[in-house]
């Protein structure tokens, strides 16, 4: 038996439409040649050309958000509360079991995009695939999103996790989701068209508010869930420790025991 492990991420990357307008992130990239002169200001009396090939270290200047790139959402950034009243955990905070159990993959692509999946949908899922939730599964949804990453169609792209779905998986134990979509929930464009009709707040990030009844953390913007089975593999998704943060960016992959 050999261990086979899969990139689901994606990378940070500038320029790219990965994100609304104004919460793109940003990257400078400074070569070797450029940062040689602020190496040899560490040394008295190095000269740039001194090192070798004249070369110092590469580095880059990030402006970004803790929800650029993939990312793992703590309760935090859903509300101030959890679990029905206790202050909500921070992403440094999260327990790591959370993040590497056995996952399975919801396939959720031939839902219209804006549309908003019940816990119907997702109990329907399951016995497609015939799996009965465990707790701590990590549940993945694969929205029609995911092939448009980068794509000026990707925010406004893919369904969403209503309130009744993500409280479905939540209640059975699990504390992971994930989804290769820009949010959890259905595109705002959408949600706001509905809001327009209805005047009724408890849509708006519904699935994420659902953390305020049963706290759960998801992945966002995962990559190549088209590429994985149903089941059988392991997710590790630890986040980076973002003192007091909403989330985390996490190169998160698939493991397979082949």
């Amino acid at each position: 038996m050999g261990r086979r492990i899969v990139d689901i991420s994606v990378p940070l990357e500038a320029g790219i439409a990965s994100d609304p307008p104004g919460l793109e992130p940003k990257i400078q990239y400074i070569d070797h040649k450029e940062q040689a002169p602020a190496v040899a200001r560490y040394f008295p009396g190095l000269k740039p050309e001194d090192l070798p090939d004249g070369e110092g270290w590469a580095i880059e200047h990030c402006q970004i958000t803790t929800h650029n790139g993939t990312h793992l959402d703590a309760p935090w950034h859903y509300a101030s509360t959890m679990d029905g009243g206790k202050r909500a955990i921070t992403i440094d905070e999260v327990p790591l079991d959370w993040c590497f159990q056995p996952a399975i993959k919801l396939d959720f692509r031939h839902f219209a995009d804006g549309y908003v999946a019940t816990a119907a949908d997702v109990e329907q899922e399951l016995a497609r695939i015939g799996h009965v939730l465990r707790p701590l599964d990590i549940v993945l949804v694969n929205t029609a999103a995911g092939t448009h990453y980068g794509q000026p169609d990707y925010v406004p792209t893919g369904c969403g996790m209503g309130r009744e779905a993500t409280l479905y998986l939540t209640s059975r134990g699990v504390r992971v989701t994930g989804t290769d979509a820009w949010s959890w929930d259905a595109p705002f464009g959408f949600t706001a068209k509905r809001y327009a009709e209805t005047k009724d707040a408890s849509i708006i990030w519904e699935g994420h508010k659902a953390g305020r009844e049963i706290g759960y953390c998801h992945i966002e913007k995962l990559h190549n869930l088209e590429g994985l089975p149903d089941k059988g593999f392991m997710v590790a998704c630890f986040p980076v420790k973002v003192k007091g943060g909403s989330a985390g960016w996490t190169r998160a992959v698939a493991i397979f025991e082949d």
